[in-house]
């Protein structure tokens, strides 16, 4: 498995909106963790159905989120990886968003098995 490219074309996915595009990359007992949450760690979705109501909800909150001047990390023999990327986009709201942020991606088989993200806070 060649993971800075997987990586790269989880961005297209993500980029596209397409919540089933981007899920072809997850294993069925995935983890997504949020940035914003109650805990910690933010807010944990566990399982496919799951992770992909999430990531559905991302592009209906956010229509034109767009992840863009991304950087793709690899450590092939860790099974794991890490894109930074710079989040813009318009809530249906009007409220504008532009914040810096990474996510800490773990494979196995070939398949996401947990993805970790964070943003910068802007004040």
């Amino acid at each position: 498995m060649d993971i800075r490219s997987t990586l790269q074309a989880l961005c297209d996915a993500f980029n596209a909106h397409d919540p089933d595009r981007v899920m072809a990359f997850f294993a069925d007992d995935c983890v997504l963790e949020m940035p914003r949450g109650a805990d910690p760690w933010g807010t944990r979705f566990e399982g496919r159905e799951a992770v992909r109501k999430a990531i559905a909800g991302r592009f209906e909150g956010l229509p034109d989120v767009h992840y863009g001047d991304a950087e793709h990390f690899a450590d092939e023999a860790a099974g794991a990886g890490m894109s930074k990327w710079n989040l813009t986009g318009t809530s249906r709201d009007g409220t504008k968003t532009n914040v810096r942020g990474c996510d800490f991606y773990t494979f196995r088989e070939g398949k996401v098995i947990r993805k970790d993200s964070y943003w910068k806070i802007v004040e």
